[in-house]
């Protein structure tokens, strides 16, 4: 099998389809589909069904997957583990949630900055989800997700510890108000898109509060997430920290939960059968340095 044919489906899978694939890999559609009908044929099987939604993998399509996306890793850990002659240089790829590359990364990405100038770092925001994909296929060497996080091929470390808040619109004062002044159905949930832990744990709080069918509205952005909750469109849940620092702060209501809803902790995940090379090294270094801040 070629690898290039290999990576192109593992892209497909994880970008969800054709098109973004070939944005992801910087190609046009028809290379894309080309190497996918290739690896099917060396294979004998279909691993997608197509259709008028899109493309799901087949059953063989589900056991490649993780073949395929530990062979991408290994030939991106390759390539690093030749080039590292100690000093940490070149480019690194880290990943993170929008929330904690707000508010939470500045600090220790200026940290980094002063102590490896001659690192190329590169940042790219996505779900959870999304993230842990992208590091155990070697897209990503590390990554700032919501915990927990079970995978016995990933090495985490605690980076913040966060209080989940429920946002509102300022006119709402209270959960007690909110809930009384809300429709039978609930309140629209502003969610970041599928694959969002703090989307998962809203969704979870919503049906305890009595409102299962309320309606799901996505956003891109912590703005414009912040933005539609101020013009009471609808709540969100979001770690205190970013909402108390938003410049929007003085426009919406926080609302602290129960422990059991409000408590989560943001890991910092690396493959476990990697190649440390010095860049990351250098980074774990910095998050693990007296002067990283992890919030009670």
């Amino acid at each position: 099998m070629e690898l290039s044919d290999i990576k192109t489906f593992a892209a497909v899978v994880r970008s969800g389809g054709i098109t973004r694939a070939a944005e992801e890999l910087n190609t046009v559609q028809s290379n894309v589909t080309q190497r996918v009908k290739a690896l099917e044929v060396e294979i004998g099987t279909a691993l997608f069904e197509r259709h008028s939604r899109g493309m799901t993998l087949t059953a063989a399509g589900k056991r490649l997957l993780p073949y395929a996306q530990k062979m991408a890793a290994l030939s991106h850990e390759a390539v690093l583990a030749a080039r590292d002659h100690g000093e940490p240089k070149g480019p690194l790829a880290i990943g993170s949630m929008e929330t904690t590359a707000a508010v939470r990364l500045p600090p220790l990405l200026a940290d980094f900055h002063r102590r490896f100038p001659a690192v190329r770092l590169a940042l790219r925001t996505a779900t959870t989800t999304d993230l842990v994909a992208a590091v155990l296929e070697g897209t990503l060497d590390g990554a700032f997700v919501a915990g927990p996080i079970a995978h016995a091929d990933l090495v985490t470390t605690s980076a913040f510890r966060e209080e989940l808040v429920l946002v509102s619109a300022r006119r709402w004062s209270s959960l007690t108000e909110l809930r009384a002044g809300t429709p039978e159905s609930g309140p629209t949930a502003l969610v970041f898109r599928t694959g969002c832990t703090y989307r998962q744990r809203l969704e979870q709080i919503l049906v305890e509060f009595g409102w299962p069918s309320a309606v799901r509205f996505e956003l891109g952005t912590l703005d414009g997430m912040i933005g539609c909750v101020a013009a009471d469109m609808g709540v969100t849940l979001l770690p205190r920290i970013v909402v108390e620092r938003s410049a929007m702060s003085g426009s919406v209501s926080i609302h602290a939960l129960s422990p059991s809803h409000a408590r989560v902790e943001t890991l910092f995940i690396q493959r476990r059968a990697g190649h440390q090379y010095s860049a990351l090294a250098g980074f774990v270094s910095c998050l693990n340095s007296d002067d990283a801040v992890i919030a009670a």
